[in-house]
C-alpha cells in the first residue's frame, strides 16, 4: 500500500517503521508545516495527529476519495460531521480510541465483566488511566470507551474526572513521563477488589493495529471499527 501519514510525531514515526517492515510505502508525512500534496496518490491515510488537526485531516482524505484510519482522540464532538461526509462520499473510515490488538480484546473482556457485575451493586466501579506527559487529552479515549461500555451495561449514568456522584464512574487520569499507556478497571467492595488491567509496553502495539486496520480497509466502503477488523 501507499500510505499517507497525517500526523508525523512519535506515533507517526512508529507507524512508518511498522508499515515499511510489512512492505508498505510512505508517500506523505504530514505535520503542521507540510501540505496535503501527494495525498490523492495514497491507497490509505492514517491520522495520528492532534484533536485540533484531526477533522481537517480526515476530511481532506475523504474529499480525495482516500480510505482513512484515525487514532486521534479528543475530537469526537465532531464525529457526526466526519461520518456524514464519509457516507456522502461513499468512502471508508475507521476510528479507534485505541488500535492495539490487546486493548481491543481488553474492551471485550471489560464488556463481559460489566454485564456480569451488574447483578452485584455492592461493587463500586472506578477507572484509572496513566499516559506519558505529551498526551494532551484527559481522560484518554480508551478510558472513555471502557466507561461507556460499562455505563451501557450498569446503573451508572455517566463518568467524571473529579467529584464523581454516586451514579458516575470516577476516572483518575495520570500523566507520567515515558508511560505508553495503562488502563485499570476497578470493582471495589467492603470485602475485596477485582481489577482488570491492560499495560502497553511500547507504542508498537498501537501502530501495528493501525496498519492492520489499513490493510483490512482496502477495497471496502463504509464506517467500521476494530471489532470489524478483528471479527470480534
Amino acid at each position: 500500500m501507499k500510505i499517507a501519514l497525517l500526523g508525523y510525531g512519535k506515533m507517526g514515526k512508529v507507524i512508518e517503521r511498522i508499515a515499511v517492515s510489512r512492505g508498505h510505502e510512505i508517500i506523505l508525512r504530514k505535520d503542521a508545516t507540510h501540505s496535503y500534496e501527494g495525498l490523492a496518490d495514497a491507497d490509505v491515510a492514517i491520522d495520528f495527529s492532534t484533536p485540533e488537526a484531526a477533522v481537517g485531516n480526515i476530511t481532506a482524505a475523504l474529499e480525495s476519495g482516500i480510505p482513512v484510519i484515525s487514532g486521534t482522540t479528543g475530537w469526537l464532538e465532531q464525529y457526526h460531521l466526519v461520518a456524514d461526509l464519509c457516507t456522502q462520499k461513499n468512502g471508508a473510515f475507521i476510528y479507534g480510541s485505541n488500535f492495539s490488538l490487546g486493548v481491543n480484546l481488553f474492551f471485550e473482556i471489560n464488556l463481559l465483566v460489566a454485564k456480569m457485575m451488574k447483578r452485584f451493586p455492592d461493587y463500586k466501579i472506578s477507572l484509572q488511566e496513566t499516559h506519558h506527559t505529551e498526551k494532551r487529552d484527559a481522560p484518554s479515549g480508551t478510558a472513555i470507551s471502557l466507561a461507556k461500555d460499562i455505563i451501557e451495561n450498569s446503573d451508572y449514568s455517566s463518568w467524571a474526572l473529579a467529584d464523581a456522584k454516586s451514579d458516575e464512574i470516577h476516572i483518575d487520569a495520570k500523566r507520567i513521563e515515558h508511560v505508553p499507556g495503562t488502563h485499570i478497571v476497578k470493582y471495589n467492595s467492603d470485602v475485596d477488589c477485582i481489577e482488570l488491567t491492560h499495560t502497553a509496553h511500547s507504542r508498537d502495539g498501537f501502530a501495528l493495529g493501525a496498519v492492520i486496520a489499513a490493510e483490512w480497509l482496502q477495497g471496502k466502503t463504509g464506517i467500521f471499527t476494530m471489532k470489524d477488523v478483528l471479527a470480534i
